[in-house]
């Protein structure tokens, strides 16, 4: 997929001014070899040395796309299809995979563009610095020069200060040619998208199976969501309404005979109801916190702050305020981090930022304890990357052997 793109002007006017002998290096090199291989096909050596064209198509295309991350700013991932294994099946699958002929073609084209490229950087930079400068230089020149105006005035430039206006003219030169070539970059790197990286239809395909993978990871969270709550029921809250009803049951059947026995079992009947509603109430946080629906993700990150063990600074700017799904899944990310900092990072202070870009919420929670935490099957971050992904985003763990820890996670968000 296409990428914005602004290169530097210098490294844009350096890689025009190269990519002229690797463009005539490769188109001869290849095209010789394509060829050759062509016409010596009916006698099978061609064959061999076809998907040794191929290759070397390939090859030239990866180290391009290095020069062209170095040079114009662009990255462009790899668009080859898996290799089988065997010779014969490899030599199939690179004469099938449609990225190399892509390679192939853009190699064809770099030989003509090339030179254009390297024709308009010469001239137009050869102008600039041949006009700005005209006044420093224009003593050593064999003649000096004469302009005839439109009226029919002749403009004899024989000293440095005549020659101040065509630095001027120079400089106007220089902003033009600046723009030009930065234009030039950028439709180059979009061309080199377009023929070395993956076509539409792969990005497409990747991104569907993406989604997938990212739905079903989803669901799977969900049930695994839906399978803690009915255990907390029953082992918590339902244990305890159970053994309130049993308990006033008794003191019913107490209430004549034994009122004072009675009045017992009735206040550890109305303890156990109490202890049930915190419970319950500490299962609807653990499901959807009222704070997070009446007063936004602020107060329910400061809410979460002020119960953890360690000192938290939080950071909260997502205005305007994202979508429900946003909110619960950065409330929750935050809430299970925080607690995996107290359990087990030895950490002694936590920040929380949690700001929005164009097009995603981006929720960052630092400590500064012992590190080493990764994402493992089952774990606590493999949770949140589960949760992530019920909304397709994305988290990323940085946490090197002595800390620093930073847990990025980016939630899409349509504004």
């Amino acid at each position: 997929m296409a990428t914005r793109v602004n290169p530097n002007i210098g490294r844009i006017s350096g890689y025009f001014l190269l990519n002229l002998v690797t463009g005539i290096f490769w188109f001869v090199l290849l095209v010789t070899l394509g060829a050759v291989s062509v016409g010596t096909a009916v006698i099978w050596v061609g064959i061999p040395l076809g998907v040794l064209t191929m290759a070397l198509a390939r090859g030239a295309a990866s180290a391009e796309r290095v020069w062209l991350r170095a040079a114009l700013g662009v990255d462009i991932p790899r668009p080859y299809r898996p290799l089988p294994e065997g010779v014969t099946a490899r030599a199939k699958a690179l004469a099938k995979d449609p990225a190399t002929w892509r390679d192939f073609a853009y190699w064809l084209i770099m030989l003509p563009l090339g030179a254009l490229e390297f024709s308009l950087t010469v001239a137009l930079w050869s102008a600039v610095l041949g006009t700005v400068f005209l006044p420093f230089y224009l003593h050593w020149l064999p003649a000096t020069w004469e302009v005839t105006l439109p009226d029919g005035t002749l403009w004899l430039i024989d000293s440095f200060a005549k020659a101040l206006p065509v630095s001027a003219l120079g400089l106007l030169l220089g902003v033009l040619a600046y723009r030009l070539l930065k234009a030039l970059g950028r439709g180059h790197a979009l061309l080199a998208q377009s023929l070395l990286g993956p076509s539409r239809y792969d990005v497409l395909e990747a991104k569907a199976e993406h989604l997938s993978a990212s739905r079903a990871r989803g669901v799977e969270a969900a049930e695994a969501e839906r399978r803690r709550i009915e255990r907390d029921l029953h082992d918590g809250a339902q244990q305890r309404l159970v053994a309130v009803a049993m308990g006033l049951g008794r003191a019913r059947g107490k209430m004549e005979s034994d009122p004072d026995a009675a009045r017992e079992l009735i206040a550890e009947a109305h303890a156990d109801a109490k202890l049930a509603i915190s419970e319950l109430r500490d299962l609807a946080r653990g499901i959807y916190p009222s704070v997070l629906g009446d007063r936004g993700l602020d107060a329910a990150l400061s809410s979460l702050a002020a119960r953890s063990p360690i000192p938290v600074e939080v950071e909260v700017d997502v205005e305007p305020r994202p979508p429900t799904a946003v909110e619960s899944t950065a409330y929750f990310t935050v809430a299970e981090s925080l607690t995996n900092i107290a359990k087990h990072s030895g950490a002694t202070q936590a920040r929380v930022q949690v700001s929005r870009t164009e097009n995603s919420v981006v929720v960052e929670v630092t400590d500064n304890g012992r590190g080493g935490a990764e994402v493992r099957p089952g774990g606590g971050l493999a949770g949140l990357a589960d949760r992530a992904a019920t909304i397709d985003g994305v988290v990323v763990v940085v946490s090197p052997i002595g800390g620093p820890t930073v847990i990025r996670t980016e939630l899409p968000c349509a504004w």
